[in-house]
């Protein structure tokens, strides 16, 4: 593949999991021992967790930014067999990976338009994108026994641009027809409105979980993320950054280049902003950025270090 270095100024539009984790940034990080790069693994059976997920064209823009956190390889595809064995071997690569790459499916058979762009005897095709940037592009012409090499030079092009973060699971594979769900029913609901958009129908969903169980931590994890997305949603990132530079003193627009930051994977910057505003503030705008703050902790995760550090420097800001 041709390489070239990722940006480091790319908004992400995110997403999240059945499980209520961040997609795209690791946040919290993904739990499991690490794969051998670029090798199936028996692990991968039926209901294990993926990191396939279909997409729309109009969610390409999106997935390119997402590329930001972990590379992405977006593949166009038919309903022919190399589209078929094409699919199956890039996703058992891309699996064994373990969050390290997503495989974004795009089904040209429903999207003409795009099919007669490509052309149709270019499809099956995939583009490899890190850091917001295309860095090579294959088709079936590859042998299957190769592909698991393509998405290793991925993973490891990614890991010397310092990327290194590992995506929550984004789908589950097939289960078996006689394996119980393993979602509570209001957690799948919402991830099922996630994979449609519907951002509000998510947020419904965890709040009635969260009215039923008020202990649900996954539900509680889960509505802030979906919060985030949708008030970031529609904010362009350039505008946002001049907003909070030209105003230091509003407590909203440091906020809202702070989710931003979370979303683009620039977690310390995000933090410090935060606490850089609580430092120099005091009374309910400083009270609503340190619970914003305290927000972001919860959406990272505990168990990531830069939340331990940020916490060290919000006590002492505090006190």
């Amino acid at each position: 593949m041709t390489q070239s270095g990722p940006e480091s100024e790319t908004g992400a539009t995110a997403s999240v999991n059945a499980r209520g984790a961040v997609d795209l940034s690791q946040l919290g990080g993904a739990g499991g021992p690490d794969p051998q790069p670029g090798q199936p693994g028996g692990e991968h059976a039926a209901g294990a967790d993926s990191w396939v997920v279909p997409i729309r064209p109009e969610q390409l823009q999106q997935i390119v930014q997402l590329s930001a956190q972990a590379p992405v390889i977006v593949l166009i595809h038919g309903e022919d067999e190399a589209s078929t064995t094409m699919r199956s071997t890039l996703a058992d690569h891309v699996d064994a990976q373990q969050g390290r790459v997503l495989l974004a499916e795009v089904d040209a058979s429903i999207s003409p338009e795009l099919a007669q762009a490509q052309g149709a005897d270019q499809i099956p095709v995939a583009t490899a994108f890190v850091g917001g940037r295309p860095v090579g592009e294959f088709d079936s012409s590859v042998p299957a026994d190769q592909l698991g090499q393509v998405v290793t030079e991925m993973v490891q092009l990614a890991t010397q641009n310092g990327m290194t973060q590992k995506l929550p699971p984004q789908s589950r594979r097939a289960r078996a027809a006689d394996e119980e769900p393993e979602l509570p029913p209001l957690h799948q609901k919402a991830h099922d409105c996630l994979e449609i958009g519907d951002l509000d129908g998510a947020i419904d969903a965890y709040e009635q979980a969260l009215r039923e169980n008020p202990g649900d931590t996954d539900a509680s994890i889960g509505l802030a993320q979906v919060r985030l997305m949708r008030r970031t949603q529609d904010v362009d990132l350039h505008q946002a950054r001049s907003a909070a530079a030209q105003s230091p003193d509003d407590v909203g627009a440091q906020i809202t280049v702070a989710d931003l930051d979370v979303l683009g994977g620039h977690v310390e910057d995000a933090f410090a902003r935060l606490i850089t505003f609580i430092r120099g503030h005091f009374g309910e705008e400083r009270e609503r950025a340190r619970a914003h703050l305290v927000e972001l902790y919860s959406i990272v995760g505990d168990t990531d270090p830069r939340v331990n550090t940020s916490r060290q420097q919000l006590a002492r800001a505090l006190f």
